[in-house]
C-alpha cells in the first residue's frame, strides 16, 4: 500500500484550481440510468470513488467515452438489469457509498434496484432509512436479504406522494428525487435537503426534460413525466476542495489563490473560515489567501468562545470540520469543534495531540482546540488516514510540521482528492508518493 513521506516546513506559494465536485459527481454520473439519451457529463474529478461508479455503470453495459480525464459521453440504452442480481455487482457495489445513488434511478425506469450497506469511510452510521421510506411513499416494497446484506427495492409502478423526510440527507433526497422525476403524478418532498449538488442535480434532470419546481428550498414538487432525454451537464468546483486550500494557506503561513472556486456557491464556507482570522481577497472567480504570521480567532458579542459546528446546507458543512479543527491549531484563541452528524469522525486527534497540538477531545462529537499561538511547531509523525477528510487535515498538519510525516493508508484521501501531492508539489509542497 502506498503511503506519502512530507517534509513539512515550507511555505507554499502559486495557483491551484479545485476539481470537479465529488459528491455532484456521484449524483449526476447516477442520473445517467434515467435516459437511453445520451448524456455528457464535463469536470468529473478524477478520484477513485468516481472512477469505481464509472466501472460500475459500465459493468452494467452502460456505454462510456472517455473524451479526456474529466469529460465522459454515457450512453445508457441496452442496461443489463440482470446484472444487480450477480456476485460481482454486490461485491463492487459494497465498496463504494455512492453506489447507493444507483438505486433511484434502477427503481424508476427497471421497477427494481438493490442498495448495499453503505461502504467507505469510517466515520460512524449512514443509515438507510430516508431512503427506503421514501421509495415506500412512492409505492415501491423491499426486502433485506441477509446473505449478500442487500435491500432489494421493487414495484410494479411509481406513484407520486407527499412526503416530510425525517432528516434533510444529501444522498436521500437525490435518490429519491430521480425516483420520482419518473413516477406517475405530483411528488411533494418536504424537509428535502438543498446543498448546491441537488440544485445541480435538479437543473439536469430539469434539462433532460423533468418537472421539478422549488430548486434551491426544502420543498421540491416533481411532476411526473413519462420519458427523460439526454442532455450536456457541467459539474461544479469542489467546495470542500477549496475549503481545504484555504486552511493549508493559513496553516502553513503561505500565499495561495485558488483559481475558479465557485465562490457564488460556496455559502458560509469563506465566512467560517474568516472567522478563524483568515484574510481573503476575492477577485471575480477567485480567492487569494495572502501569508500571514498569525490569525485570531473571533469569539461571540458576548465574549463566548467560538463554536463551530455542522448543520443543513445553507449551514457549514460537515466535510470542513475536520479541516477548520486543524486549521485552529495554530490560532491565536479557542474554538470548539461540534460534529453533530457522525460520531467518529474527531477520533484523528489523538494522531494531532502526538504532533503537538493543544485538543481537547471532549467526547465523539466535540473537539476544543487551544491554538499554539505559532509559539511551537507541529512535529512530524507516522499516522494512517481514516477517513477522506482527515486524511487532508492530517496531510495539511504534516505540511505545517517539523520534520518528516509518514501518512499511510492514503487511498482513503485518493478517493476524494484527485493527484493531490503533484497538485501541492507544483505549490512548492515536499511530499513524495511511495509503495
Amino acid at each position: 500500500m502506498a503511503v506519502f513521506e512530507v517534509r513539512g516546513g515550507n511555505k507554499l506559494s502559486g495557483e491551484i484550481t479545485p476539481q470537479g465536485a465529488k459528491n455532484e459527481a456521484l449524483q449526476v454520473i447516477s442520473a445517467v440510468l434515467l435516459t437511453e439519451g445520451e448524456v455528457t457529463i464535463h469536470n468529473i474529478p478524477d478520484i477513485i470513488d468516481v472512477n469505481l461508479l464509472i466501472e460500475l455503470l459500465q459493468e452494467m453495459n452502460v456505454k462510456v467515452t472517455r473524451v479526456d480525464r474529466h469529460t465522459a459521453v454515457f450512453r445508457a440504452d441496452e442496461v443489463n438489469v440482470e446484472y444487480l442480481n450477480s456476485t460481482d455487482y454486490h461485491k463492487k457495489s459494497g465498496r463504494l457509498r455512492g453506489s447507493v445513488m444507483l438505486a433511484g434511478p434502477l427503481l424508476a425506469r427497471f421497477q427494481r434496484a438493490y442498495l448495499p450497506k453503505p461502504g467507505g469511510d469510517k466515520i460512524g452510521r449512514r443509515r438507510l432509512d430516508t431512503h427506503i421510506n421514501g421509495f415506500q411513499k412512492l409505492g415501491a416494497g423491499f426486502n433485506y436479504e441477509s446473505e449478500s446484506g442487500f435491500f432489494k427495492i421493487f414495484t410494479e409502478e411509481l406513484k407520486g406522494a407527499d412526503m416530510l423526510l425525517d432528516e434533510p440527507s444529501v444522498t436521500g433526497t437525490a435518490n429519491i428525487l430521480m425516483a420520482a422525476v419518473l413516477a406517475k403524478g405530483q411528488t411533494r418532498i418536504y424537509n428535502a435537503a438543498c446543498e448546491p449538488y441537488i440544485q445541480q442535480l435538479c437543473r439536469m434532470l430539469t434539462q433532460m426534460g423533468a418537472r421539478i419546481s422549488g430548486i434551491g428550498s426544502n420543498l421540491l414538487v416533481i411532476e411526473g413525466v413519462a420519458h427523460l432525454n439526454g442532455t450536456r451537464h457541467t459539474i461544479l468546483p469542489d467546495m470542500i476542495e477549496v475549503g481545504s486550500f484555504i486552511g493549508l494557506a493559513a496553516l502553513t503561513q503561505s500565499a495561495i489563490t485558488i483559481k475558479n472556486a465557485g465562490v457564488e456557491h460556496l455559502g458560509i464556507i469563506p465566512e467560517k473560515f474568516q472567522q478563524l482570522g483568515i484574510k481573503m481577497e476575492f477577485s471575480g472567480d477567485d480567492i487569494h489567501i495572502p501569508a500571514q504570521d498569525s490569525y485570531t480567532v473571533s469569539k461571540y458579542i458576548d465574549g463566548a468562545i467560538l463554536s463551530v459546528y455542522d448543520h443543513p446546507w445553507p449551514g457549514f458543512t460537515p466535510d470542513l470540520l475536520s479541516i477548520v479543527l486543524v486549521t485552529a491549531i495554530q490560532a491565536n484563541g479557542s474554538v470548539l469543534i461540534h460534529q453533530k452528524m457522525f460520531e467518529s469522525r474527531l477520533f484523528f486527534v489523538d494522531k494531532l495531540i502526538e504532533m503537538g497540538a493543544q485538543i481537547i477531545l471532549c467526547d465523539p462529537h466535540r473537539a476544543v482546540v487551544i491554538g499554539l499561538e505559532r509559539e511551537q511547531q507541529l512535529r512530524g509523525i507516522t499516522m494512517s488516514s481514516p477517513d477522506i477528510r482527515a486524511g487532508v487535515a492530517l496531510l495539511i498538519a504534516a505540511l505545517s510540521a517539523k520534520g518528516k510525516s509518514t501518512i499511510q493508508n492514503i487511498e482513503q484521501i485518493d478517493r476524494g482528492y484527485q493527484f493531490i501531492d503533484e497538485r501541492l508539489r507544483k505549490l512548492g509542497a515536499d511530499i513524495v508518493r511511495k509503495d
